[in-house]
């Protein structure tokens, strides 16, 4: 399993904490160090079943620059949001866990970390 994590965010915090309070065996990923490409936002979106703009946090600034909020949510801008998150990944909603069994998920509650944990478990 692998977790995608900003460690100033409390919610990724927490989902750490409970992975390791359950003894899961993970992979943390600091995605604003270690970048997903766009084919990787790709795969994870996936396995999410979302689209792009279901995990872009549109209140940050630089959602705002970018005039996020205007964008169209269709096939023919898909790829425009995509590539805003590689090159913007701070606007990636986090965190996110990819499970062993191929499903991802936002594990923003204590309850989605323990379907991921479920998942892995699989």
């Amino acid at each position: 399993m692998e977790i995608w994590i900003n460690p100033a965010c409390s919610k990724c915090r927490s989902a750490i904490s409970l992975l390791d309070a359950e003894g899961a065996e993970y992979t943390v990923r600091r995605y604003l160090e270690d970048v997903p490409s766009e084919d990787e936002i790709r795969a994870v979106l996936e396995r999410l079943g979302l689209e792009p703009w279901d995990i872009t946090r549109t209140q940050e600034a630089e959602a705002k620059e970018l005039g996020l909020k205007e964008w169209a949510r269709d096939a023919d801008t898909r790829d425009r949001w995509i590539a805003a998150l590689a090159e913007h990944p701070r606007l990636i909603q986090r965190p996110i866990i990819t499970a062993d069994d191929g499903t991802a998920l936002v594990a923003r509650s204590e309850d989605a970390v323990r379907e991921a944990l479920a998942h892995d478990k699989a």
